[in-house]
């Protein structure tokens, strides 16, 4: 563990060139912080940089109150990680170890600065992405999650915390790594931040407290860019890139239905496969390194045109953004089924993603998969790895024309999966957690033993918060282009108003087609 965390201090050791000191000093100050002092503290606002010029400054556990590892800094190294560049909370503590000097730079100069020269840029962002990584690679963080295994609520916070990128620490009520935090947790399943347990937690809570769920006022912005998938991630790059302020809402974590795919690998410039999340983690912080917001849990629920010709998008809490371009990248959402008692055993056994998180909670155990397409197959292929078994439940009789050939036939060959064709779901079981299901293949009926149920079924197009601004066509997809009067193929019927990804009308229901 502490060569994890000297790797966290030290992930790359290329320095900052004399220019780019030069152009920190230009837009920072020099402070001089004596042992003991405080740089930065955990929980507070990320927005400072340092570049330390003379020194030791120590990386602090927010638990424990020590030094994390042998994590430290020295001269020419630089602090902080990837929640600087969005104005985040601090997910570190930062210490002086001896007398040290520093060049102080407020997050909003450094931006500037990161924007004029891009090969500094380049180099702060790597070193400041590679932390986060180490960071939620360690299973250490201010964050712990106890109990998740005992608790629908905590499974859904764990959940957006890991698709969301934000380093938590998740343990079983009865994990052996618990005793650790005994003084401060005893035996209570919940959220603790750092040494303290928060009150009624919630994906919207956590969000608030680290500064994921910006808020606009009345600033009138350029584009406001709905669905934080592959084609909006994109879109949101591409608007940093051109000068353009924008934010990216999304209701649930960046990367969208995408960002549950555990590996993909028929996207270009990734021979080995990588998993969504990761795909458009990067993307995302490409996006910050211009400017970029994100705001999560932000769903969309009503879409008004100003007699100005501005867009107002009021969301789900009462607020409101308003911009003069709106890009709909929303998606699609998996269909709920219509079963007695889903939404009861949804977080519960029902899973409608197939992450890490999900799969610890089926373990040795069969899990069952709904759906016959690429994000049924990744997921099954997931799972095998952690279940007894997996079964697919298909409901017609063929993967051909659903699901790429290389998953299928993975699928078929693969002693660990077995594929039910003609089979549907029909009943669920158990008290206040999911424990069996009956399916029908035909007149027959069969009960598997399972805790994991993963449905990923249906493209039901979110759209209903467009207020009928925009054509749909028959399935409620946006049409876009000529046919509808725009002036791009991505431009609806109402100017001012885009549509990209898989809720266009007509669009390949693939990842490299939404980006592009």
């Amino acid at each position: 563990m502490e060569s994890l965390a000297v790797d966290i201090a030290t992930m790359t050791r290329t320095p900052l060139l004399p220019a780019h000191v030069e152009r920190l000093r230009r837009c920072g100050t020099e402070k001089l912080f004596q042992p003991g002092e405080m740089l930065a503290d955990f929980g507070e606002e990320a927005k400072s940089f340092f570049y330390i010029l003379d020194g030791k400054v120590e990386a602090v556990d927010p638990v424990s109150g020590e030094r994390y590892g042998e994590a430290t800094l020295g001269p020419t190294q630089f602090g902080g990680e990837i929640s600087l560049l969005a104005g985040g909370m601090a997910l570190l503590g930062s210490r002086a170890v001896t007398e040290t000097r520093v060049i102080w730079v407020e997050r909003d100069e450094l931006l500037q600065a990161m924007s004029e020269v891009p090969e500094m840029s380049d180099i702060i962002v790597t070193v400041l992405a590679g932390r986060r990584r180490r960071l939620l690679e360690s299973n250490r963080a201010g964050i712990t999650i106890l109990g998740a295994d005992q608790d629908g609520t905590l499974r859904d916070i764990a959940s957006f915390c890991r698709r969301n990128r934000i380093p938590v620490r998740t343990l079983d009520i009865d994990d052996p790594d618990r005793e650790e935090y005994c003084d401060i947790t005893g035996k209570v399943p919940g959220v603790y931040v750092g040494r303290k347990r928060l009150d009624d937690p919630s994906p919207r809570k956590i969000a608030r407290m680290l500064g994921l769920d910006t808020a606009m006022g009345d600033e009138v912005i350029d584009v406001l860019i709905v669905g934080g998938g592959p084609s909006g991630v994109a879109a949101a790059v591409y608007a940093g890139a051109e000068g353009l302020s924008a934010l990216v809402i999304d209701s649930h974590a960046i990367g969208g239905q995408a960002g549950t795919s555990s590996r993909i690998e028929n996207y270009m410039g990734f021979p080995t496969g990588i998993t969504g999340a990761d795909l458009c983690w990067r993307g995302e912080v490409q996006a910050m390194k211009f400017g970029i917001r994100f705001a999560v849990p932000r769903s969309a629920s009503k879409l008004v045109r100003r007699e100005d010709g501005v867009f107002c998008v009021d969301l789900e809490d009462g607020s409101q953004v308003c911009a003069r371009t709106i890009i709909v990248a929303t998606g699609v959402q998996y269909r709920r089924l219509p079963l007695d008692r889903l939404e009861a055993f949804e977080s519960n056994g029902i899973y409608y993603a197939a992450t890490d998180v999900e799969a610890r909670y089926c373990r040795r155990t069969e899990a069952v998969v709904i759906g016959g397409g690429n994000s049924a197959g990744q997921a099954a292929m997931f799972l095998s790895r952690s279940a007894k078994h997996v079964h697919v439940l298909v409901r017609s009789n063929s993967l051909a024309a659903s699901m790429s050939d290389y998953l299928s036939s993975r699928l078929e060959k693969d002693p660990s999966v077995t594929i039910h064709y003609g089979t549907q779901m029909t009943d669920l079981h158990g008290d206040d957690r999911l424990e069996a299901i009956t399916i029908a293949t035909g007149d027959k009926t069969r009960r598997i033993d399972t805790h994991g149920v993963f449905v990923m079924v249906g493209a039901a197009p979110n759209t209903g918060w467009l207020s009928h601004l925009v054509e749909l066509d028959e399935k409620g997809f946006v049409r876009t282009g000529r046919e509808v009067g725009g002036n791009s193929a991505y431009e609806t019927s109402q100017p001012g108003i885009f549509a990209v990804g898989d809720v266009r009308a007509g669009s390949v229901k693939r990842v490299a087609s939404a980006v592009g």
